[in-house]
């Protein structure tokens, strides 16, 4: 089930193995195909006057993001409830082989540290108190607001505008959670940043420790799973033949090693991996300064690391850059597919659920160092431990959260249901 669930059925209707094959994908929507591409190649004109050509390159890896997560309905949010609710680990399985992929990639990147921007540096960062908290805010609000930050942004790519709602929310949270930030990280208890290459055996050391412990996790999943009986799952429509790489849906390991290495692909171009929340922050700040706000003024944004990317012109920022290129690629994608949909009608209960939880994981967020692709993937990836304490907490968010889904009329997984 893909992260987008949230504004449609939180169960899939089991099957028998007599039923029929799935169901032919529905036609290509040729014009919104066309509107998509023309968006899209008028974007990157717009990115290569404004930041050259280097960007550009972050800017295709992000379209190639946004149909990656489309095709193979990658989700974080819906992997989480799974597992906690029906211990489901199919998805959290395909999350372990994409860390493994990536920290397998990211670890010669990162022990000569070298890219083509310069140093090549990982998301390593403090083991504290902030992270914990953010961490937990970000598990709860996945599940209200129906989508993670990578969700957020090829959901609304693919034509789901009530995640529009999230998204503004998580902006929201992102600018307060940048106000606040100085409290979190410098007046509640902060550990150091730990890597696992910090060790005699460096980044080998790191990388064994790291698959093994990948490895232990997707095999608990099993473990679990085989106590209960499960239904078949119905498979989604597809496209046949070679038609299916543009419009029909692939396999969760592929969409797993396609991130992994689109990840590592960021690091080697931009000298960090990929992250997405950092530019909701400054979306937010900078629509603050337009209305008169003197957001200059903060500590967050008077740090000297990013005072430029507050003064400079949003084109110029790696992470807005790719972000857009997500939801483009998104949109051309799910257009090709013929599931482009726009909603237009949004029960209010869900409405208040999605702005509740895109502030509580905008928040979150921006004072755990990241999410559920900067902390979470990012961070571990780069053998960072604060990582691996992110995806712990954040599981226990969920927990959380689906025990206040039902306030906002979304409805959980029951152990009957087949899930995907």
């Amino acid at each position: 089930m893909s992260v987008t669930d949230r504004f449609t059925s939180s169960t899939a209707t089991a099957r028998r193995s007599d039923l029929p094959a799935p169901a032919q994908a529905a036609p290509a929507q040729t014009p919104v195909v066309l509107v998509g591409l023309g968006l899209a190649a008028a974007l990157g004109v717009a990115v290569t006057a404004v930041a050259g050509v280097s960007m550009l390159w972050l800017y295709l890896i992000g379209l190639a993001l946004g149909m990656v997560l489309f095709h193979s309905r990658f989700g974080f949010t819906s992997a989480w409830r799974q597992l906690v609710a029906v211990r489901q680990g199919r998805a959290l399985r395909a999350h372990m082989l994409m860390l493994a992929a990536a920290s397998i990639l990211f670890a010669p990147i990162l022990a000569g540290g070298v890219s083509l921007a310069g140093p090549a540096e990982g998301f390593v960062y403090p083991v504290g108190v902030s992270v914990a908290v953010g961490a937990f805010l970000f598990g709860i609000g996945m599940q209200l607001g129906g989508s993670c930050a990578s969700g957020t942004l090829f959901s609304v790519g693919s034509g789901q505008t009530a995640i529009l709602l999230t998204l503004a929310g998580f902006i929201g949270g992102s600018v307060v959670g940048a106000y606040h930030f100085v409290f979190w990280s410098e007046e509640v208890p902060t550990g150091p940043a730990v890597s696992l290459a910090d060790t005699p055996l460096g980044y080998p050391g790191a990388l064994a420790i790291s698959l093994t412990v990948m490895g232990a996790i997707a095999a608990a999943t099993v473990l679990v799973a085989r106590r209960r009986r499960r239904p078949e799952l119905a498979p989604p429509p597809v496209a046949g033949g070679w038609a299916r790489a543009l419009r029909g849906s692939w396999p969760l390991w592929v969409g797993a090693l396609l991130l992994a290495g689109l990840n590592a692909l960021t690091l080697l171009t931009s000298g960090k991996p990929w992250g997405v929340t950092s530019a909701f922050a400054l979306w937010g700040s900078k629509l603050l300064a337009a209305l008169g706000v003197d957001v200059s003024s903060w500590p967050y944004w008077a740090n000297p690391d990013n005072a430029p990317i507050l003064a400079g012109p949003v084109l110029a920022d790696r992470t807005s850059v790719m972000d857009f290129g997500i939801i483009l690629g998104a949109l051309v994608a799910s257009a090709a597919a013929g599931s482009f949909v726009v909603h237009r009608r949004i029960p209010g209960k869900l409405a208040l659920g999605a702005v509740i939880g895109g502030l509580l994981m905008g928040y979150g967020a921006r004072i755990a160092y990241g999410c559920n692709i900067g902390a979470y993937f990012g961070g571990i990836a780069s053998f960072s431990l604060h990582g691996w304490m992110w995806g712990l907490v954040a599981i226990v968010g969920t927990l959380a959260g689906l025990r206040l889904r039902p306030l906002f009329g979304l409805t959980n997984p029951k152990p009957d249901d087949a899930v995907c």
